[in-house]
Order: C-alpha cells, then structure tokens, then sequence
C-alpha cells in the first residue's frame, strides 16, 4: 500500500453478522483494490451461521470489550490520561454528546481510541448511525482523525432514535454516506439541513460475478414466489400470505418459500396454517449466500412487500432484491425509501425494471395478488423486465465502483 495512503479501520456494531452481507462485500471489493483495512467490533455476534465470504476477508478483526464495571471503566480512563495527548480537554469537549450516551458506551469508546491509535490507524469508517457511530465519533474526537458514517434504515427511521445525538455525530463526521437519494434528501429536510455537501451518495453494492444472469422462463402449473429477509413487520410478509391466500381462492396455484428467521416466525408460521396454506407457503429459515443462489434459481419472482412499521422502522433497499435483479429474478416491491431508485415502472427514459407497489397497508394484499397474476400471465414482459433490471444493477451497483466511490469520497484517493 502506497505510504501516503491512510490506513483505514471500519468499525461496527457486530461483527460477522449473517444479515449483513454488504459490509463483507463492500470491505472484499476495497481490498481486492488494494486497500488495507482493519476491522473493531463493539458487540459480539449471536449468529449461529455465517457466509464462507468472510474468510476471504485479510482484514484483522479486533473485538473491543464493554465494561461492565466501574473498575474497569476507571482503569481504561487511566490508561488514556496517560497515553493520548490531551485527552482530559478533548474529553470534556465532548461532554454534551457524552452525557446523553449509556457510560459503558464512552468507556468503550475510549478503549476503541487507545486500540485505533496503537494500531496506527489515521482513518475510520463506520457502518449504520448507532452506537458503534457514538463510540466512533468520540475516539475520533480523542486521537484527532477524520471519520466517515454510512447511514441505512433503522439509525435513521426507527422511533427509538436520539435525533439530538444523531445530528451531534453527523456533524463530528468528515462525510455522511447514504445508500439512496430518498436517505439523502431525509438527512437534510429532517435531520439537520446545515450537513450540506457532506452528504454524498454510495450505495450498497454487489460482486456481480457470484450472480449469474438468465432470462426468466415462463412459469409453470404453480408460480414460484420467493420472499427473503428477517421475519419482521416492516418485511410485510403478512401481506404476503394474505395475498396467496386471495389467490388460491381465483385458482392461481402458487408455491412460496419464505427464507429468514426473526420474531415472527411462529406468527407467520401460525397464519400460514389457519389459511391452510401450509402446502403451499414454506419457512425455510435463514439461508447462505450460495443457498441462497440456489433459492434464486427456483424462483419465478422475489415479492418485498415492506411496510413502515409502527415503530417507524422501514428498509432501506433490502440487498435480496438486488441479488434477485441481477440473477433474472422479476421483483415485485413496495415504494418504501430507496426501493423506487431500483425498482420502477417505465417511463419516458427507462423501462420497467420491475413492479413497484404503493407501501400504503390498505389494499396491498390485493395489490400483491394483482401484482402475481400479471407475473404469471405467459404474455408479462417478464425478459425486457429482467434485462432492463440486469443492467440497472450493473449501472448503479456494482460493488467494485461503489466502494470505489467510497474510498475516494472517504480517504481522498482512488482505489
């Protein structure tokens, strides 16, 4: 790596974590570039699977721990007085972000400092605008480096969000990266407009040579519907049931795999069976990256029908939607934030790229079952769909240009 290039560490919540398969891809893309990077995560992982992706990962990956304990706190607080050139001013600085934060956040933070500055990292990177963003911002803050934040979905939607310390931490960033235009035009109408030319688009990228393209083949006597995701509400995979339900009843045979795991499971699991569809609707649990690629090549259609939750919670672009597109997968989708940047019908300069959905909870189980009948009429334009999605893809998300972007748009120099 070139001498003058700044060594860059991501830091995150949870590292590895299952459902968060475009950190990985974004940090292979960055070192297939030749960057270096190190990797600090604040919690540890619950996941009980995990992508053969991570282990081309070169990156070291450093575990911080959270104190539990006024000692331990203590002792780190002592090491810092001793070890990082004005820590007591820049710390009490910082005391109006501080005191708003849980104090085994803070002292982990300045661990996360001491282990940023013993590792000679002049540079840091962190996915998602929580937690492992306050921790960062203050060990930036502490060693007197730049930090960049990717902001998605939850850190930015969810009702729980401390939006006094969301803007704190935005405005200590040297960049704010946003996954879509929709994020981007939120952050500066609701969030804090004096952000400006901080702001800078990047979205979530794909390794498109692990997802093959095919033109989709007309379906046959069942059409089959694939759903990917955590079984939560803002998937709307309630929705979902409902709508093949609907459509069992106009004899419409469809089969559905439901791929993911989460709260509610066993209420998904519970509707299924007093539709009595349990013939016709699977939950297969969580799926790998390449079982995942074999779930596409079943599939007729990828169904996202997410809703706003009633926490407030909304997906950004879910990453299965893009994995579906670039195989040749139709998607039918709701206009939850960024999807419509993805997924839309034609228009005078673009053709379809898919079905997009109004996201509004009245009518959308007739809506979805609308949506997989036209899927399933012989006569849908399913190929020009799926080639005009293939290239939007390649266009916009390519994870080898967009973490490029990134690189430039974080460290200053093209990778």
């Amino acid at each position: 790596m070139p001498s003058d290039q700044p060594r860059t560490a991501y830091v995150v919540k949870v590292y590895p974590r299952f459902s968060e398969t475009f950190i990985v891809t974004e940090i292979l893309a960055r070192e297939a570039a030749g960057e270096t990077l190190s990797i600090y995560a604040l919690r540890p992982t619950t996941d009980s699977r995990f992508h053969p992706q991570l282990a081309q990962v070169r990156a070291p990956v450093t575990h911080v721990p959270r104190p539990y304990k006024l000692s331990a706190e203590w002792e780190t607080l002592a090491r810092a007085q001793a070890e990082l050139p004005g820590f007591g001013e820049r710390l009490g600085a910082l005391m109006p972000l501080l005191v708003r934060l849980d104090p085994s956040d803070v002292g982990q933070a300045v661990d996360l400092a001491l282990r940023l500055r013993r590792d000679g990292i002049d540079r840091v990177h962190v996915h998602f605008a929580n937690m492992a963003s306050w921790c960062t911002a203050i060990a930036a803050a502490l060693l007197d480096i730049p930090f960049s934040v990717t902001t998605h979905a939850k850190d930015l939607f969810h009702d729980d969000v401390d939006r006094v310390v969301l803007r704190e931490v935005l405005r200590r960033a040297e960049t704010v990266v946003t996954i879509s235009d929709y994020n981007a035009r939120f952050l500066l109408t609701e969030i804090d407009p004096d952000l400006g030319d901080k702001v800078v688009l990047v979205r979530n990228g794909l390794e498109l040579s692990r997802f093959t393209y095919r033109d989709p083949a007309t379906p046959g006597p069942a059409l089959h519907v694939l759903a990917v995701g955590r079984l939560v509400e803002k998937k709307g995979f309630s929705f979902l049931v409902d709508a093949v339900a609907g459509l069992r009843a106009q004899s419409l045979r469809a089969e559905v795999r439901i791929v993911g795991e989460g709260e509610l499971a066993a209420d998904l699991a519970a509707q299924v069976a007093a539709a009595g569809l349990q013939d016709a609707v699977s939950l297969v649990g969580s799926r790998s990256q390449a079982e995942l690629v074999a779930e596409l090549d079943w599939a007729d259609v990828m169904v996202a029908p997410c809703v706003v939750g009633a926490d407030g919670n909304a997906d950004g672009l879910p990453t299965v939607l893009l994995e579906a597109m670039a195989s040749g997968v139709p998607c039918v989708a709701t206009d939850v934030t960024g999807i419509p940047e993805a997924i839309h019908p034609a228009t005078a300069d673009a053709p379809a790229t898919g079905i997009l959905l109004s996201r509004d909870r009245a009518g959308l189980v007739s809506r979805v079952a609308d949506a997989l009948q036209q899927v399933a009429d012989p006569g849908w334009p399913r190929v020009e769909v799926a080639r005009a999605a293939r290239s939007a893809v390649e266009r916009d998300f390519d994870t080898t240009t967009q973490a490029a972007l990134l690189a430039a748009t974080t460290t200053g120099a093209l990778v």
